[in-house]
């Protein structure tokens, strides 16, 4: 890597490598340009960028902290465990960091409303925060899978003053919600923005989102400097789309860490996927015999995607990340451990990461590991509650 990385990649076309760039029917394009103008004429400016900060001081509660694990690092036999709090920043997750901004950008345009597709629902409740506070109208698209099992979200979006647009196409998970929300985009881009939830889509959303994000992980390199002296000795994140990962890998690309991203093995693009194009943008995909995008299958809503976002995508490539995966009981066992060794619930998606480090504290004795606990698992204590029950004793015994 180099100092000129995020001067570099996109390039003007949008591309990381191979990947990235913009696939769009004739009718979005004119207004994919104007979003990237606008994006790139506020995001210099003193009244944006200032308006930005305060949000995240005043009403998201950052810099959010890092905490060291001390009693789940002590049952690992020498590994120290960290983690970036984003379960503490407003709303429960990291997708406030993003929403916040576009929401901006949207009244920069002059836009009425934000139309957005959502998995876990975080993001769908971070955008519906966004437009309350902003005085937005705001359209969630969610799959009616995804609805039954993350209904707590659901609650909040609707209760936020969102319309929730229940998506049984499919498979009715996130894949569906993102077709129905880019259909409902395109009937009403006049007066409305799509609002992507991660660092996916046409340019220049992966590049809008990861700006977004990178708040994360300046926040965590900083902060972990100072507890410790040092830089951790490995940084890991979950990765479906990959914002969460993308704003906490972002600090630490030119630093001595060995960087993990934790795909679900049931969605394991990086893994098994191959380049494709989907949602209007090039990445590794995972694809049937067809080349259309298979069918996923993850525990964790939110991470329940075929593809992955372009800057992932060139970064597996170059050798810089390495991609990894944890399974549903992986997921299951952090879930439950971390819950009652540390006392915070983590959302299913975080909890493949913790799965993850568990894994690599028992191979890097005395090592560091610093975990980004992208959301909080107040969304999925319902559902795993009824399914699995409350202890990891009683999850082993259901587990099928």
């Amino acid at each position: 890597m180099n100092t000129d990385y995020f001067k570099n990649f996109p390039d003007q076309n949008g591309l990381f490598g191979e990947f990235g760039g913009s696939f769009l029917p004739p009718a979005l394009v004119e207004q994919f340009k104007d979003i990237t103008h606008s994006y790139l004429t506020i995001s210099k400016s003193h009244k944006f960028i200032s308006e930005l900060r305060s949000i995240r001081k005043h009403f998201q509660g950052r810099p959010t902290p890092v905490y060291f694990a001390e009693r789940l690092s002590n049952s690992l036999g020498g590994a120290r465990i960290y983690l970036k709090r984003e379960d503490l920043n407003h709303t429960g997750a990291h997708k406030l960091n993003h929403c916040m901004g576009e929401g901006l950008l949207a009244k920069f345009m002059g836009k009425k409303k934000l139309i957005a597709e959502t998995g876990a629902g975080q993001h769908g409740v971070a955008l519906a925060t966004a437009a309350a506070y902003f005085g937005l109208q705001c359209e969630i698209h969610m799959g009616v899978v995804d609805i039954e099992k993350e209904h707590p979200n659901v609650i909040r979006m609707k209760l936020l003053g969102a319309n929730v647009i229940p998506v049984s196409e499919g498979a009715g998970t996130l894949k569906e919600a993102v077709d129905s929300a880019f259909k409902a985009y395109l009937e009403d881009f006049e007066t409305s923005i799509y609002c992507i939830g991660s660092v996916v889509g046409p340019h220049p959303f992966p590049m809008l989102v990861r700006e977004f994000q990178r708040i994360v992980g300046i926040e965590a390199r900083e902060q972990f400097f100072e507890m410790t002296g040092e830089l951790p000795d490995n940084v890991i994140a979950c990765v479906g789309g990959g914002s969460n990962a993308i704003g906490l890998f972002s600090a630490f690309l030119d630093d001595p860490c060995e960087i993990y991203g934790v795909e679900p093995s049931g969605a394991a693009t990086m893994t098994k996927g191959r380049p494709g194009v989907i949602h209007g943008f090039k990445c590794y995909l995972l694809q049937d015999d067809d080349g259309k995008p298979a069918q996923v299958c993850s525990i964790a809503s939110g991470l329940d995607y075929p593809g992955v976002g372009p800057e992932h995508s060139y970064l597996k490539d170059i050798g810089r990340i390495k991609y990894v995966t944890a399974d549903d009981y992986e997921c299951l066992e952090a879930f439950y451990t971390l819950s009652r060794v540390e006392g915070i619930i983590p959302a299913l998606e975080s909890a493949h990461a913790i799965a993850y480090a568990l894994k690599l504290a028992k191979q890097k004795k005395y090592q560091s590991i610093l975990i980004n606990l992208s959301g909080r698992g107040d969304k999925d204590i319902d559902f795993i509650t009824e399914k699995y029950g409350f202890t990891l004793e009683e999850m082993k015994a259901r587990f099928k």
